[in-house]
């Protein structure tokens, strides 16, 4: 499927990233803005969901956040590095970019998110009225006690002053100390350290993107041990939520994804798929997360 691509400012950053025009042409379509989750860049089976979105008449604008893949970084910032604000204004200005676009229309803009990701869409659709439909697939609900989950108990407080030593380093000017988002060995540092994200981060680079670099820095994890998405799904509504939830998802467990869906107010909509955190991204459960989102964005944008 032909796609563009493109570039828009975020504050003086560059993003850049792809537009994928709806099938069909000729009219100002509506049109969904996608993004990926801790980091991945957009490589990583974004384009599936796009081509999905695509051939149903939905526009697409899929983008890297600021440091990650193909966009820059900010002045003095390094790269690879999460913070989930930043990460949320970025959603903001890709909005902004596809509404100033002629062939879109800038009253039928969805939201999709994914993992890390979908709780930037919810926090996005609750204070953004631009938006006018989400979906948030395998949700994080609770920034610190996913932390906590994945860091053994005794090691807590460690983790902790290693990440407050690593901002004294920072404030001195020297280099940012990087963690690996995965490693084979699992009593291994790492910032998702399970057999599943291995598998995961290693399979993608493998087969989409092989200038993948496996590492952010500390202060990500210090990001994201304060960031707590969860409460703005009650704020949500009137904007139309689906909510994509793998029950045997360990690394953002489903069993808090569907707890979060039951503080929303309607409309809404869940949708549970068979297997764990990565596997709505090929085979069968991409088929079904990718069609229950092309469904409900065709319901809430195209009706319009």
């Amino acid at each position: 499927m032909d796609r563009e691509d493109i570039e828009f400012d975020a504050e003086g950053v560059t993003l850049r990233g792809w537009f994928y025009p709806a099938a069909g042409g000729g009219r100002r379509a509506p049109c969904v803005v996608l993004a990926h989750g801790w980091a991945s860049t957009k490589e990583m089976y974004l384009d599936d969901f796009a081509a999905v979105f695509a051939a149903a008449g939905l526009a697409s604008v899929v983008f890297d956040f600021r440091g990650f893949g193909a966009s820059d970084a900010a002045a003095g910032k390094p790269r690879r590095e999460i913070d989930p604000w930043e990460q949320i204004r970025d959603y903001q200005h890709a909005i902004t970019y596809a509404g100033n676009r002629p062939d879109v229309d800038a009253d039928r803009i969805g939201l999709w998110g994914t993992s890390y990701s979908a709780g930037h869409a919810f926090a996005v659709a609750a204070m953004d009225r631009r938006v006018k439909a989400i979906v948030g697939q395998t949700p994080l609900i609770s920034g610190r006690r996913t932390f906590e989950a994945f860091v053994r108990a005794d090691i807590v407080n460690p983790a902790l002053e290693l990440l407050a030593t690593d901002r004294a380093a920072r404030a001195r000017g020297e280099t940012p100390g990087m963690i690996p988002v995965v490693t084979k060995d699992p009593t291994a540092m790492a910032a998702l350290p399970t057999a599943e994200s291995y598998a995961y981060f290693t399979i993608a680079r493998r087969d989409r993107n092989p200038a993948w670099l496996n590492e952010v820095t500390l202060r990500s994890m210090e990001h994201m041990y304060g960031y707590e998405p969860g409460p703005y799904l009650p704020k949500i509504s009137p904007t139309p939520l689906l909510m994509v939830v793998a029950p045997y998802d360990r690394l953002t467990p489903g069993e808090w994804a569907l707890a979060a869906y039951e503080t929303a107010a309607q409309p809404k909509k869940l949708v549970m798929l068979p297997g764990g955190h990565f596997s709505v991204y090929t085979g069968e459960s991409f088929k079904l997360a990718s069609s229950a989102a092309r469904d409900w964005f065709a319901e809430h944008l195209l009706a319009r």
